[in-house]
């Protein structure tokens, strides 16, 4: 990360209005939002993004489609991988320190205690704000119900991605039900609602919550991914668009993809604009070829490094049958930050990487690497642990054809990018 983001971040921190805990509670957000003139009020168009998987992929391709369109848009997003800036995309430029910096001084100024999540939503809002761009698009935190991204009266539209067991730690009844309420069950009544692909019981379950909602509501069954001959396709009663030909690897990102296209389809985008979007969408640190860099030198040109920062079981077992149908040999480099369950999520990889190399983040805010390695030798891995990314890349380089993949957090492919 920059060095101007860690003194940031350092500062936040530090700061005396900051509360160093997770707290959920929409009272103090409010309280700041009014000193400071309501000015989530003056944001046009917003649209909420809320899940446990599927967050980042569905807002920027969303935000591609909308911008083809010759739409403007802020969007605020988490976490950063490389700078804090990366939170804040204002509709021509992400936002800068300085900005960044004046708005956190005035947050400072009303005195209220807040966390760490809320004074980057306020930071956003007000920035937003002044922009007045065509559209907002806002990833929700943990769970919804009191994240501090729930203050908009009448939202343009609410998106519900995939709702797993991520984010359990954070409520008293240890439930996927409760987490599916916490993120579904406070939606707004004047909006239009989306949901992405979900289990049948998860599904269930949304419907259950959504019973007397009074927004529209679009559910899953309203558009599909297929196979046509050898093609994978999005496709509703009226559209067939072909996936094929874009940087998005996964079957579950492609999911994702597609849910943005029945959104922007809605919004009266062309398929002709989206047909010529889609090769431009990328989508960092999800199943992620890096072609370019300092690392990238270092590897055999028979080798890829592929970066993904998965962490949930869902999204693991997403990204393993994506590796399980490319026929050459896969090294592992992996990381999880703490609160996760690494022997859920690395039985997915059974039987796929050759060798798995275990390594601390830079900020060392990982779960144990001898827990990490003792989870991994349970499935019967040949796994090492080494001191770093650089030395796990040298481990793993030789001639042999093979695929280098960077897994398990976000943060760990922050710090690869940092590297590269």
């Amino acid at each position: 990360m920059s060095s101007q983001s860690i003194k940031l971040y350092k500062r936040l921190a530090k700061s005396k209005i900051v509360k160093n805990i997770i707290n959920f509670d929409l009272t103090r957000i409010k309280i700041v939002l009014f000193k400071l003139g309501n000015p989530e009020k003056k944001l046009r168009n917003v649209i909420n993004i809320i899940g446990s998987d599927g967050k980042y992929s569905l807002l920027t391709s969303l935000k591609y489609f909308l911008e083809a369109n010759n739409y403007s848009v802020s969007s605020y997003t988490s976490p950063s991988l490389r700078t804090i800036r990366e939170r804040f995309w204002m509709g021509n430029n992400f936002l800068s320190y300085k900005n960044i910096s004046k708005t956190l001084k005035l947050i400072e100024k009303q005195n209220i205690k807040l966390t760490i999540f809320e004074v980057l939503t306020v930071i956003f809002i007000v920035n937003a704000a002044e922009e007045n761009n065509d559209y907002n698009l806002i990833e929700a935190g943990a769970l919804f119900a009191k994240d501090s991204t729930n203050i908009f009266s009448f939202p343009l539209m609410q998106v519900i991605v995939n709702i797993n067991k991520q984010h359990l730690n954070f409520v008293k009844k240890k439930t996927v039900d409760e987490i599916i309420r916490q993120k579904v069950a406070f939606l707004s009544n004047f909006s239009r609602i989306y949901i992405g692909k979900q289990s049948n019981k998860n599904l269930k379950t949304i419907k259950y919550y959504l019973r007397g909602n009074t927004s529209e509501i679009n559910y899953p069954n309203k558009w599909n991914v297929i196979i046509k001959g050898k093609r994978l396709m999005y496709s509703d009663k009226i559209n067939k668009i072909s996936l094929d030909k874009t940087n998005i690897n996964t079957f579950g990102l492609k999911n994702n993809l597609a849910l943005a296209i029945k959104i922007a389809l809605d919004l009266g985008i062309s398929q002709e604009i989206i047909n010529k979007t889609l090769p431009k969408i990328k989508l960092q640190a999800r199943a992620e070829y890096i072609t370019k860099g300092k690392l990238v030198k270092k590897i055999h040109k028979n080798e890829k490094i592929l970066i993904d920062g998965c962490h949930s079981f869902v999204s693991g077992k997403n990204l393993a049958n994506y590796l399980r149908g490319i026929n050459v040999k896969k090294i592992g480099i992996w990381s999880m930050s703490k609160n996760k369950n690494p022997g859920e999520f690395i039985k997915n990889f059974k039987n796929i990487f050759d060798k798995l190399f275990i390594i601390p983040l830079m900020d060392g805010s990982n779960i144990a690497t001898s827990e990490l390695y003792h989870a991994a030798k349970k499935y019967n891995f040949k796994v090492k642990v080494v001191k770093n990314i650089k030395s796990a890349i040298e481990q793993s380089s030789n001639k042999e054809k093979k695929i280098i993949c960077v897994l398990g957090s976000l943060y760990l492919c922050g710090d690869f990018l940092k590297i590269n």
